[in-house]
């Protein structure tokens, strides 16, 4: 049995960009125009009711920024569009990391007036290296911004590969004309406001030059100008070089005003990939064995990349995010968790429009759908419907900011045990235990994260808790060729040695001489700053 027809209708891709380029209400007009929401939600407005839809945490709220990744999914022309919207924010890179490897293609959203910034620049590294396509967006054409050669230039600079314009803006800011579609041969005009549909706004096609000169005077032929020379100078689109992310469409519009929304819309139908096979582990007599999955085949497969916990306060409920990779998923299958050969007994199994889920009666390869768990499911799990395999490349880096937790009411201990394993297992932040007892330590990439994990802990755990500096500056997770040199190691450095959320052994150091020194003495300890996912278990001791 084969699934293919239904794997080849499903698009899964995620949204990048810098903060504040419009990425989130971008998500919002996606949503709207394929008919999942009815009214789109401002992130801006922070006092208002109306949030966006893929803001759903409570500190989002309140600093009209997205913290975590939230999983979308639509119907559009008969294809089902699993969408990721990421954070934005650096201190939350790690979380849209993991969310890049979920998907097949990616969307980066470029604000018309700054071009790449350093955020963006980050994760078109993680596309880069795992060859994603990336179609791009150039955002708020209606501002004062700059010149569309100019901003392609940089954008070929930044990802290192050329640019194929779809659309070419007329005009900008006030003098805003609108965009020629150069698929379609026909030129949209801009007309602002929010509340305005794509079929609403007037289309005249290219061959009407003589009216298009007339109306639109100078912008008109400074637009033809230019874009005769960025279409000469680029490559015809190349599907093959595009899906091997080695090109990139590009296209031109205003977010907010509903402007060049659908044309982005119709791409990921009409361009980005169906779900790919992905690489795995399959366990032969105890050996790792690697083997392509394919998406059509009957055997249900998927990897969790994102758990969350309290997504509804009230029932304190946890979510593991599973991409299916294979198969078909239909409610009461018997499911097992691979690191642990348990079965997996989830409680309901959901879709999600953001806060909105809906119990699934059948998923494929490509989807993306939340198990509700009461633990025993990490990030980076393997869940089958029995194969012996493990998929790997989920990453967790070493965190390079430290604190210790101490709980200002000694009999909320409980409490705060659980809220650091709930958030540790979900990726918030890196909780480390020290062997030798004491406070626990808390591992971040970036400052923020130390914020949200205070906010939830009192907001959900009801934990209050203090921060305090200490002194490690770095985490290595370690391993060894043979039990006895890992004894011997940790022997040297007890007051070194922790394990995180995963109970994988790390070793703390105070600074980068620290690990220069430890691995001149003990030259057979590995030293890694990159930890793939708890299946892989890396040294736990023993």
């Amino acid at each position: 049995m084969t699934y293919a027809n239904e794997t080849r209708r499903r698009r899964t891709f995620a949204i990048i960009s810098h903060p504040d380029a419009g990425k989130t209400t971008l998500t919002e007009k996606l949503l709207l125009f394929s008919g999942a929401i009815q009214i789109a939600g401002s992130v801006k407005a922070r006092k208002a009711s109306r949030h966006a839809t893929s803001d759903w945490m409570e500190i989002e709220k309140q600093r009209g920024i997205s913290v975590a990744s939230s999983v979308m999914q639509m119907l559009y022309r008969e294809h089902v569009i699993n969408l990721l919207d990421t954070p934005g924010h650096k201190d939350f890179s790690e979380d849209t990391y993991r969310v890049l490897t979920a998907v097949d293609s990616a969307l980066m959203v470029i604000d018309a007036a700054n071009g790449v910034e350093a955020q963006t620049r980050r994760l078109i590294e993680v596309c880069r290296q795992r060859d994603t396509p990336i179609i791009t967006f150039v955002n708020k054409m209606d501002r004062e911004v700059r010149d569309p050669l100019d901003i392609l230039d940089e954008v070929e600079r930044e990802l290192g590969m050329p640019c194929v314009p779809m659309t070419w803006p007329v005009g900008q800011g006030k003098s805003f004309g609108g965009i020629i579609n150069l698929r379609t041969q026909a030129m949209t005009v801009f007309d602002s406001g929010s509340e305005r549909l794509p079929q609403d706004f007037e289309t005249i096609p290219l061959t009407e030059q003589a009216q298009l000169a007339e109306r639109f005077g100078l912008e008109w032929q400074t637009a033809m100008d230019s874009m005769e020379l960025a279409t000469g100078a680029s490559p015809a689109f190349d599907e093959a070089a595009f899906l091997a992310g080695k090109q990139t469409p590009v296209f031109f519009g205003s977010g907010v005003n509903n402007f060049g929304v659908m044309e982005v819309l119709d791409a990921l139908v009409d361009l980005a990939p169906a779900p790919k096979p992905r690489t795995s582990n399959l366990l032969v007599n105890k050996q790792p064995v690697v083997k392509e999955i394919q998406p059509e085949d009957s055997a249900f497969s998927g990897v969790v990349f994102k758990v969350q916990a309290n997504m509804d306060a009230n029932h304190r409920d946890r979510i593991a995010f599973v991409r299916m990779a294979s198969g078909k998923y239909t409610p009461g299958m018997k499911l097992k968790v691979q690191r642990t050969a348990k079965e997996l007994r989830p409680t309901s199994v959901v879709t999600f429009l953001s806060q909105r889920r809906e119990a699934v009666d059948e998923a494929y390869a490509g989807d993306i759908i939340g198990f509700t768990t009461h633990g025993g499911v990490q990030l980076g799990d393997t869940i089958t419907d029995g194969a012996n395999l493990q998929f790997t490349g989920l990453p967790f880096f070493a965190p390079e900011l430290f604190m210790t937790v101490i709980l200002k009411n000694p009999l909320r201990t409980k409490q705060l045990q659980t809220g650091l394993d709930q958030l540790g297992e979900e990726g918030a932040i890196q909780v480390f235990k020290p062997e030798i007892g004491g406070p626990m330590l808390l591992g971040a990439v970036g400052q923020l994260q130390f914020e949200v994990v205070q906010h939830r802990l009192k907001a959900e755990y009801d934990c209050d808790v203090r921060l305090e500096g200490c002194q490690y500056t770095g985490a290595r997770w370690i391993t060894a060729d043979t039990p006895a040199e890992l004894r011997e190691f940790t022997n040297a450095y007890p007051q070194r040695m922790s394990l995180d959320a995963a109970g994988t052994l790390a070793y703390l150091c105070t600074s980068p001489y620290d690990v220069r020194l430890a691995q001149e003495r003990f030259p057979k300890i590995h030293f890694h700053p990159l930890r793939e996912h708890a299946g892989l278990a890396l040294g736990s001791a023993g």
